[in-house]
């Protein structure tokens, strides 16, 4: 085992500021909706309103940087070890067998969450931003009279983006717990803090292949430099 830097400085700083603004959201949302009192009805919506556009801020400039440094490579799906990785969190993991993929610094993603991630991205998340914005400024568009609020009604749009509330904590709640199956239980998160993770010795040897056959791939990148 070696000890590898995985995660970028902006990398950990996107994934705790993002999970702490989807936890900030989910409690003045539900306050929102009646559910408890924290802040109080008032307070919950602008605090609500705030942390929406600091995550949709947040979420632009991810999106930049995972297409500027090729970060975004990590979430293309596969059905390599698919099947391999699916019995091992169902059945292997709890038989003490070894994980079937390999973590390395260009393959940071097993294929279950390169599908599972690229949802949260694609599907998730537009969704619940979406939603959300088209309720936050619901009068908005009645006042300008734009025509998406005659054909969306204002208890869909909510049903929408309470779905997707619901769903995040979900997500959130497996995302956790899924961090306490590594090397121990709490390796994952001590990672993502730290930057630096333990990995196997082979997997440098791997992206160093992986970034050999890239190369190949594209001759003419190779002339360039």
């Amino acid at each position: 085992m070696s000890k590898v830097y995985i995660y970028k400085g902006f990398e950990r700083f996107w994934h705790w500021s993002q999970a702490l603004l989807i936890m900030f959201l989910a409690i003045t949302g539900f306050e929102v909706h009646g559910t408890f009192d924290i802040f109080g009805f008032e307070k919950a919506v602008a605090f609500h309103r705030t942390a929406s556009w600091l995550l949709l801020g947040l979420i632009v400039i991810s999106i930049f940087w995972h297409f500027t440094t090729g970060e975004w490579r990590q979430y293309i799906p596969t059905t390599k070890n698919l099947k391999e990785q699916l019995r091992y969190y169902l059945v292997d993991m709890f038989r003490g067998k070894k994980h079937p993929t390999k973590k390395t610094q260009l393959r940071k993603l097993n294929p279950l969450q390169r599908l599972v991630y690229l949802s949260f991205k694609l599907v998730l998340i537009p969704m619940t931003l979406i939603s959300g914005i088209m309720y936050m400024l619901y009068k908005s568009f009645d006042e300008n009279n734009i025509v998406i609020v005659e054909d969306y009604p204002l208890e869909s749009i909510a049903f929408w983006h309470t779905l997707g509330a619901i769903l995040l904590i979900v997500f959130l709640i497996v995302h956790v717990y899924m961090t306490t199956t590594g090397e121990t239980p709490t390796s994952n998160i001590k990672a993502m803090v730290t930057g630096y993770e333990d990995l196997e010795e082979d997997t440098k040897s791997s992206d160093k292949n992986e970034n050999e056959n890239k190369e190949k791939v594209n001759p003419i990148k190779k002339v360039k430099k």
